[in-house]
């Protein structure tokens, strides 16, 4: 029985392979002698902005105790690689592609207010390159991050709990790490949430 299974599935992936060659040959084109340890910019002294942004995916835990908050985050990041470009006609209409995102250049966005040690993001999912070169990358992270709480006038309080990201290689002279929605002129993106439910959490 096994056998048999695992001859269907060889199957069914030289299937899906073969279906679309150009997206293959777009693939082997870009990637054959592409270097991932080397920063995507023209001249090294190039500034290449980041974006990001964090989804909300669960509040997980707000300790009182240790001042300690747990959130499950979709990390979104984009920015461009313009070793990453590539002309659709070229390719079969291809427009976008779909890597590893281990096979390329990432910006090594890191939590620096962590509480236990973890600063990077929990699953290296896949990336998505349009051919413009634009370069998008949301994987998921469970962060453990440190945060001041004073609940003296619960349920009247107000918290402000803060995720400081940064790159842990370069400084801002070579990685620009802005947020998404940032508005021009300003350096600040308002978000909010009601922690009520979490704080029972005193463990």
């Amino acid at each position: 029985m096994w056998p048999k299974f695992a001859f269907l599935g060889l199957v069914i992936i030289r299937l899906m392979v073969s279906a679309n060659p150009d997206a293959k040959r777009l693939y082997d084109d870009l990637l054959s002698s592409y270097n991932k340890l080397v920063r995507p910019v023209v001249n090294t002294s190039d500034v290449l902005r980041v974006s990001i942004k964090l989804k909300l995916s669960q509040l997980i835990d707000v300790n009182l105790k240790n001042q300690i908050m747990t959130t499950n985050l979709w990390v979104e990041q984009a920015w461009n690689d313009y070793k990453l470009q590539w002309d659709p006609k070229e390719y079969g209409g291809v427009q976008m592609l779909h890597v590893p995102s281990d096979h390329i250049w990432r910006p090594d966005i890191v939590l620096y207010n962590n509480a236990d040690g973890n600063f990077d993001v929990t699953l290296a999912t896949k990336a998505t390159i349009y051919h413009v070169g634009l370069v998008e990358w949301k994987p998921p992270a469970i962060f453990k991050s440190s945060c001041e709480i004073d609940v003296e006038f619960f349920p009247f309080d107000e918290q402000t709990c803060v995720l400081k990201f940064g790159s842990w290689t370069y400084d801002g002279f070579k990685v620009d790490l802005r947020h998404m929605d940032e508005k021009v002129g300003s350096n600040i993106v308002d978000v909010g949430g009601d922690l009520s439910e979490c704080y029972m959490s005193v463990e």
